[in-house]
Parts: C-alpha cells; sequence; structure tokens
C-alpha cells in the first residue's frame, strides 16, 4: 500500500512539474522585448509613443506583464539613429518600433538581413522613402502607419483667417523624405487658395534662426510641417514670428498648444495606437510584416489657440470655434523632452538627449 502511495504521490508529482515546465515555457514564449527607436523629442512623436504602448495593451501585450520596452531617442541625429537601429538587432529584439521616417529607414537598413519585423509610424509617404512599393506594399519585413498632411484642409483655414495673405512660408529640413513630399503637396494646391508658397531648406537645428529670420522677410504667415527638426526647434521660431507679428500655423496639437495659432492636425496618439495594434498582431503572428500594408489615418481635426491669435490680432470666426476639436486658451505646454544639447553629431559616445529606459 506504502509502495502504490509512493507511486502515485512520484506520478502526480512529475505531473505537476511537467506542467509548471509548460506553464513556464508558455510564459517565455509569450513574452516580448521591443525597442522603440524615436527620431526626436517632441509633442507629436512622444503622442506616438503613448499611443503604441496603449495599442499593444490593448492586444494584451503589457509592460510589466509580458513585454520589456527599451526606448531610444535620437535628438535629432541621423547617426545616432543608425546606431540605436544597429544596437537594437544586436540585442535580438523581437520588433523594432521606428518613430518617424529617418528612424523607419535606419531600422529597416539595420534589421534587413535579421528576422526581426521594423513597425514604423508617423512616416508621411512610405512610397517615398522607400518603405513600400508604389502599390502601398512592404519592401520586407516593414510596415506601420502613415501621417500624411491634410494639407488642402490647412489652406482652407489660413485662407479662411487670413484673408488677405498672399504667401505662406515653409522652414523645412532638406534630408527629410516627409518634409520634401508634404512640400510639393503644398505647392501643388496652393494656388487653388490664391497663395504662393516660400521655401527655406535647412540641415540642421544651427541654421534654423538665420533660415528663419531670411523667410519671416518675405512671407505673409509660416506653416509648419511634421519635420522632427524644425518641430524641435519650435518654441524659438514662435518667438522670432512673434516679435514681426507674423502667424505660425501647427500641423498637429502640440504644436498648437506652445503657440500656434491653430492647426488642421491628426491625432498622434491614435495613429500610435493603430500602430501598436498592428504590432501586436505581428508578434503573435497574426499578420506578416512583410506582407501588410501600411494604414494612413485620414481624419483630421481643428485646433486653435485663441490666445496667440488675439496677440496677433486675428479674430477666429464663431463657425470655426464651433468646429475645433479643442480650442487652447492660453500659450505654453510642457517643454520637457526638448533637448538642447550640442555635441558633435554622431561622435559622442556620452548624449544626454538619448534616453534608454528598460521596462520589465
Amino acid at each position: 500500500m506504502k509502495k502504490k502511495m509512493s507511486v502515485m504521490v512520484g506520478s502526480m508529482l512529475t505531473a505537476a512539474s511537467v506542467f509548471g515546465m509548460a506553464m513556464t515555457a508558455n510564459a517565455e514564449e509569450d513574452s516580448y522585448t521591443i525597442g522603440i527607436s524615436q527620431f526626436a523629442e517632441h509633442g507629436s512623436l512622444d503622442n506616438c509613443r503613448e499611443g503604441f504602448l496603449e495599442g499593444l495593451k490593448e492586444e494584451g501585450i503589457e509592460e510589466g506583464k509580458n513585454l520589456t520596452i527599451k526606448i531610444n531617442n535620437a535628438a535629432s541625429d541621423m547617426g545616432t539613429t543608425a546606431q540605436i537601429a544597429q544596437s537594437f538587432v544586436s540585442d535580438g529584439v523581437d520588433l523594432i518600433c521606428a518613430i518617424a521616417t529617418p528612424s523607419a529607414q535606419a531600422a529597416y537598413n539595420a534589421a534587413i538581413d535579421s528576422e526581426i519585423p521594423v513597425i514604423y509610424t508617423a512616416v508621411t509617404n512610405p512610397e517615398e522613402a522607400e518603405l513600400a512599393d508604389e502599390n502601398g506594399m512592404p519592401v520586407g519585413a516593414v510596415t506601420g502607419t502613415s501621417d500624411q498632411l491634410p494639407v488642402e484642409a490647412q489652406l482652407k483655414m489660413i485662407r479662411e483667417l487670413m484673408p488677405d495673405a498672399e504667401t505662406i512660408g515653409i522652414l523645412y529640413t532638406t534630408s527629410e523624405a516627409n518634409s520634401v513630399y508634404s512640400i510639393a503637396q503644398y505647392e501643388e494646391l496652393a494656388s487653388e487658395y490664391g497663395f504662393e508658397i516660400e521655401t527655406a531648406g535647412i540641415t540642421n537645428t544651427s541654421e534654423i534662426p538665420l533660415a528663419t529670420a531670411d523667410l519671416l522677410d518675405k512671407v505673409d504667415c509660416l506653416t509648419n510641417l511634421t519635420d522632427n527638426t524644425v518641430v524641435s526647434s519650435l518654441p524659438a521660431i514662435l518667438d522670432q514670428a512673434n516679435e514681426q507679428n507674423i502667424p505660425v500655423f501647427g500641423s498637429e496639437i502640440e504644436q498648437v498648444k506652445l503657440g500656434c495659432v491653430a492647426a488642421e492636425g491628426l491625432d498622434y496618439v491614435n495613429l500610435g495606437k493603430d500602430t501598436g495594434r498592428m504590432a501586436a498582431k505581428i508578434l503573435k503572428g497574426e499578420l506578416k510584416a512583410e506582407e501588410t500594408p501600411y494604414e494612413l489615418l485620414t481624419e483630421s481635426s481643428l485646433y486653435i489657440n485663441s490666445a496667440a491669435a488675439e496677440n496677433l490680432g486675428i479674430t477666429i470666426p464663431e463657425e470655426m470655434n464651433g468646429r475645433a476639436a479643442e480650442i487652447f486658451t492660453e500659450i505654453g505646454g510642457k517643454r520637457n523632452g526638448f533637448c538642447t544639447y550640442s555635441g558633435r553629431a554622431g561622435t559622442d559616445l556620452w548624449n544626454p538627449c538619448i534616453r534608454s529606459l528598460h521596462y520589465i
């Protein structure tokens, strides 16, 4: 009897051990490590990142449970962006989330010979960035979400607020495919609303003050793109424009919070959520990145800063106030994350703008 009992107990213990090992194996199989490469630190890209994590959570992938996140920010430096991507590939992460076009291009190039899928967000034109073919299909294991600007809605809004304006100025980074594409759209549509477009190209943040000053002498207003280098210096651009009483229009909500008069813009939290949900499906094997076309967020919303408008003597029509998604009555938002590090691009091993956060 004792022998039989011993056998039974031993069998139960063995079964429990096997079950426990299986559970452990499943837990390990269902946990993931994601590397997030963010090109610059500013409101719209921060919102993409937060939305991305929310989208993952909605699909059952959550920090502190089954997800480890590694976040690196390149502070608008192309060389650093490439280093971040290469480090994620060396670490063997399960997926790279690339926020903004330069990060997406660098991540795809770094991961092209690996089995690591790249999911991007805040890429205005994936075709122009050579991340998708002319049919919108991925060129490899790379897909995501696009934030093409509602250019026509923006032009219509500016005309409504500035009926006598003739020239719109746009400051942009010459190496950003997003910006080059958006400017082409503005130039194509501007004449339909009685505008001419004047542009000023820059290659880095040090050129922005002089380029802005030159542009302000030629235009009636500025309209901002989602150009990462330019947006990172938006507070300084606003200061220069306000001194000359020239309105600046934004391209999304965070820019309006900082003092742009208004914007027909996208909701970058929702854009990030869509990206997170897509990434979760790829991680769980429900989708393959190389077979999934990128998604385009098409709905725009009107955001207004009534304090900025009042300071510039611009009257907001009641009809426009009525359809605004949000109206801000003061200028200035959180400036946390606007990096002022000025080390030599791509050469400094220690850069306080590059944050590596590990959530377990």
